[in-house]
């Protein structure tokens, strides 16, 4: 019997390309250590040794109802509240439901409110549905609603995209009254929250606020979960939160209809480990790892860049929001940086209006806290444009 020996070494097979002799704080993913694949090699020898099939057969659009019972249960317990199978619909991660949400919901040269800062790659879903963005200032509270409630005096905007929980890139977290406020608006000037969570369960102090998918009875809230973050990115799992009459249109969708629903062999193998309670062992696993990557981030930058920056020690999530000096410019600083084999994402990149150029997002996921301090003794030298 012959066999093949699985081998990528010759071709890129990630997203990111990350060579050993540069430290990236630009990766916003978990390291290879951090991913779990003993717990899903034995989740498919199980899920494949049983009679039934039906993880092999085009799924049921709504998702897998075991799979989503399971999900409900994981999210009450996580949440604090309850959560019911019916209010959840079953997608291929966050990137790929709010694409979706935008293709049902939206038209080209609709208006879609963002944070400004802004997870800079939403901004590109909504520019490949010619949507027209305006943003809307935060502090250090997340976003303002003082300003939502001015823009809206003038404008009105099918969706409003924001990040509720441990910002993606400040790292900021929306106080409940914020929340409230927010979705008071919502329904009086008719327009849809879409509430990126995919960090809302990587908590590392206090506990936040509930999820804007609380609100989802509301009618005006689309809450989107992932377990890229919580498990592993190439899963492409992930979950919508809303009321029925939201799940119905997503599931009417014609790619559900052509296609069936979304990665039914993924949502089996999940299910197991869900249910066996290895989801909340791994999730509190990362926490405790994420917990001493941001000590060490912490650390060398007040050792190594002292009163040179300002940030906010982030209490959850995957980054820190780092203000240079005002005559500094990180998208210019990065040519230097890639010199002394550093890298990062300039805050430009944040901004749907060019601006927030003295920013800088450092991710402390992929790295250990010793290559975590070296990266910053590098940013140190560039700076010094001593490299």
């Amino acid at each position: 019997m012959m066999t093949t020996q699985f081998q990528t070494t010759q071709f890129q097979t990630t997203q990111s390309r990350v060579t050993s002799d540069v430290i990236d704080f630009g990766v916003g993913h978990p390291s290879a250590a951090l991913l779990p694949r003993a717990l899903l090699q034995a989740a498919a020898a199980q899920r494949l040794s049983q009679p039934d099939v039906t993880l092999l057969q085009y799924g049921l659009e709504q998702g897998d109802e075991y799979f989503r019972h399971t999900l409900a249960g994981f999210l009450s317990r996580q949440y604090g509240t309850p959560v019911d199978r019916s209010e959840l619909f079953v997608s291929a991660g966050v990137s790929q439901a709010l694409d979706l949400i935008c293709t049902l919901y939206t038209q080209p040269g609709d208006v879609v409110f963002v944070e400004e800062p802004t997870y800079f790659l939403a901004l590109h879903i909504f520019a490949n549905h010619h949507l027209t963005v305006r943003a809307i200032d935060t502090d250090s509270h997340g976003l303002d609603i003082d300003a939502l409630e001015q823009a809206l005096a003038s404008q009105r905007p099918t969706l409003l995209y924001l990040v509720p929980t441990h910002q993606n890139p400040s790292g900021a977290t929306l106080p409940q009254e914020r929340r409230q406020r927010l979705v008071a608006l919502s329904q009086r000037d008719n327009f849809l929250i879409v509430a990126d969570e995919v960090y809302h369960l990587l908590s590392y102090t206090a506990a936040p606020p509930p999820p804007l998918a609380t609100a989802a009875a509301s009618g005006q809230v689309l809450a989107l979960g992932s377990f890229s973050k919580i498990l592993a990115p190439g899963l492409r799992l992930g979950w919508v939160q809303a009321s029925p009459t939201h799940l119905q249109r997503l599931a009417g969708a014609g790619l559900l209809a052509s296609g069936g629903g979304l990665n039914p062999f993924t949502s089996a193998l999940v299910a197991l480990l869900l249910e066996q309670g290895q989801q909340e062992q791994h999730l509190e696993e990362l926490r405790q790892v994420y917990r001493r990557r941001i000590v060490a981030l912490d650390r060398a930058l007040q050792q190594q860049l002292g009163e040179q920056v300002r940030y906010t020690v982030p209490e959850g999530g995957y980054f820190f929001w780092v203000q240079l000096p005002d005559s500094l410019d990180s998208e210019q600083l990065l040519a230097q940086a890639a010199r002394c084999k550093v890298g990062f994402r300039p805050g430009s990149r944040f901004s749907s209006r060019g601006a927030l150029g003295n920013f800088l997002r450092l991710s402390f996921a992929f790295y250990e806290p010793e290559p975590l301090q070296e990266g910053i003794h590098r940013l140190q030298t560039a700076l010094a444009a001593s490299c």
